[in-house]
């Protein structure tokens, strides 16, 4: 089976280029006053191989944006979709409501708002939904039914957090169960340190073996040489190398989150070489189909 390649993070290479990126909005701020920079992001990664491009609409959200939410919707997927290439896919975002590393304060009916934002990417022609960076299950299960209620492909991606202490592997893996029940495409981990990635990635391989799963993961500490203010060329040789482990644990899509780059999707691709598939047709095509809701 081929493996997937998705982009990096905007939020990092924001910061690198010196544009603030302050809370609530983090990048999202950047839409309306760099909006040729996070063009040039998308351009960087679909350059360095990524096939999979996720619009910056991490944070357009209405209670973030009240009046201009959907303005910056719509721009952040035009920006991703200006600049992929031809025939690659824009994933629209769909991330916690309030703070990715805080599960506790994940709200108690957080559906309408999941709904309105999911609805409003279908509305904008993304071509997946990426229902990623959550470390409370209840949200991101109720996230993915709204997702899948626009009958978009969606994705799910599940954050054990920085220091992998929000979500265990075995609760990543059950949250896994359930959502292929539901009827998702693919489960993931994201934004946990890259050299403990495996520790999750086996039993969600284990739990979901009708499911393509995957990594993206952040650059660790800065003592770890993964990204961040090491050297580019060093850090990305390393991320590959841990990138192939997860494909040979059974991984079929990866991509690279907080502190990395275009140098870490590029240094993936190359490792990786002819197991990647170049478009997401082929690797849809290539893969055995679930036996589930989602591909009853």
């Amino acid at each position: 089976m081929s493996v997937l390649l998705l982009d990096g993070p905007v939020g990092t290479m924001l910061n690198r280029m010196g544009i603030a990126t302050p809370p609530p909005g983090w990048s999202a701020g950047a839409i309306a006053s760099s909006p040729a920079a996070i063009r040039e992001i998308h351009r960087a990664y679909a350059q360095a191989g990524a096939c999979v491009h996720t619009a910056n609409t991490f944070r357009t959200q209405p209670r973030h944006f009240p009046q201009e939410w959907r303005s910056l919707l719509r721009q952040a997927v035009g920006l991703a979709r200006q600049g992929c290439l031809p025939g690659q896919v824009v994933a629209g975002s769909m991330a916690p409501l309030l703070d990715c590393y805080s599960p506790w304060l994940s709200p108690p009916e957080p559906g309408p708002e999941h709904a309105q934002v999911a609805q409003a990417l279908a509305e904008e022609g993304v071509d997946l939904l990426l229902v990623e960076t959550f470390p409370h299950i209840g949200e991101a299960l109720s996230a993915v039914e709204q997702a899948l209620a626009t009958g978009l492909p969606t994705w799910l991606a599940l954050t054990p957090g920085p220091e992998g202490d929000l979500l265990g592997p075995a609760e990543v893996a059950r949250a896994a169960v359930q959502a292929a029940e539901m009827g998702v495409e693919a489960v993931l981990v994201n934004c946990l340190p890259a050299r403990r990635a495996l520790e999750w990635l086996l039993p969600l391989r284990e739990a979901v073996p009708e499911l393509p799963v995957g990594v993206y993961a952040n650059a660790g500490h800065p003592r770890e040489g993964l990204g961040w203010e090491a050297d580019p060329s060093l850090a990305g040789a390393a991320y590959a190398e841990l990138a192939r482990q997860w494909v040979e644990a059974g991984a079929r899509i990866v991509g690279s989150c907080c502190g990395t780059g275009p140098e870490t999707i590029t240094a993936t691709r190359t490792l990786l070489g002819r197991q990647l598939s170049p478009d997401v047709a082929g690797w849809r095509a290539g893969r055995r189909r679930p036996a589930g809701p989602a591909g009853s």
